[in-house]
């Protein structure tokens, strides 16, 4: 089992409060992301479910048990950073055997667990190396290897990909999705990319000041944002904005389209927003358009890789009438 309960949690360093009021369910089983902005706290309140910061209120539950005040090791969690801090002098057997090594567990069962860890990770080759001989990608593996063997209730992944090269994130991002598939263990996952979040995640904690703007499906959060921050952490390309007479228009105080979410035509059309191509980005299945819109401003339009838009081009963008999202003066979706 592996649910993990947040009530009322709060976290203050001095007379800085950098997590005011968090409640979360956690479900046993379930990959849950926490992703924001840098210093929007996602870091800290995992540390606090791993028991490496102390709260100033509120109650963590694990499996329905209060460890607020309980040390790391008894929480049984395991947590993977995004520095991989492995022993340079050991091979990969013995970095992901020496948890257990501490445990004082018998060899036997030590080897057994190794191996199974190393046949997951498709490690098997690599155990006899030391960390210099492997890739980045494979140092990653033998730190959530060395998680793996201690069959822990619930895995926390700190950022762990941020030291690695776009494709090797791409992989990994795959293998962990994978592994968690195969494991069915609860993980809970630290990114501030929200790419990692939409395609890694059952469930999704968008983080604010510490605050919880939304907690939901990745596709609940991009079809139904609550908020204006939401919709603009949400989605890549982001979201456009419009204020003032035009939002107006549309009974809200703020509108959102996002970028595939517009008609692009070269010639007037009615409802249409005219603007100029500032910047065409080609890449090959799509084609992203940065489009100077006349009294908005710069937008961002999604078109097809095979449109030959270039810069200086005039064009009219129509938004489609049932995508476009109404914001309140308090920036909630109306």
């Amino acid at each position: 089992m592996g649910s993990i309960s947040l009530s009322h949690v709060n976290k203050s360093f001095g007379d800085v409060q950098v997590i005011p009021d968090i409640t979360l369910d956690i479900q046993d089983g379930e990959f849950v992301v926490f992703v924001g902005p840098s210093g929007c706290g996602k870091s800290t309140l995992l540390r606090l479910i791993a028991g490496l910061e102390d709260t100033t209120g509120g109650q963590i539950l694990l499996d329905g048990a209060d460890m607020t005040k309980a040390p790391p090791a008894r929480r049984g969690l395991a947590m993977v950073f995004q520095s991989y801090a492995l022993y340079p002098h050991m091979s990969v057997r013995d970095n992901i055997a020496f948890p257990l090594k501490m445990a004082k567990m018998p060899k036997e069962q030590i080897d057994a667990k190794v191996e199974y860890a190393a046949r997951t990770l498709n490690l098997g080759s690599y155990l006899d190396r030391r960390p210099r001989a492997l890739s980045g990608g494979q140092r990653q593996r033998v730190a959530i290897g060395r998680a793996i063997v201690r069959e822990p209730k619930a895995f926390l992944f700190d950022e762990p990909l941020s030291n690695l090269d776009a494709a090797l994130r791409v992989n990994m991002r795959l293998e962990i999705t994978e592994l968690h598939q195969q494991l069915k263990t609860t993980m809970i996952y630290v990114t501030h990319d929200q790419v990692e979040a939409m395609t890694m995640a059952d469930r999704i904690v968008v983080l604010n000041a510490g605050n919880v703007e939304q907690f939901g499906s990745p596709l609940d959060l991009y079809n139904k944002p609550a908020n204006r921050f939401v919709a603009g952490f949400i989605g890549s390309p982001k979201m456009n904005f419009i204020d003032g007479a035009e939002a107006g228009k549309y009974q809200a105080h703020s509108i959102g389209v996002r970028p595939e979410h517009f008609t692009l035509s070269r010639t007037p059309s009615p409802g249409a927003w005219k603007g100029t191509v500032a910047v065409a980005e080609l890449l090959g299945s799509d084609t992203f358009l940065h489009v100077n819109v006349d009294g908005f401003g710069l937008f961002t339009v999604r078109t097809g890789g095979e449109d030959t838009y270039q810069h200086g081009d005039d064009v009219f963008l129509t938004p489609e009438p049932t995508r476009i999202y109404k914001f309140g003066p308090d920036g909630k979706a109306l």
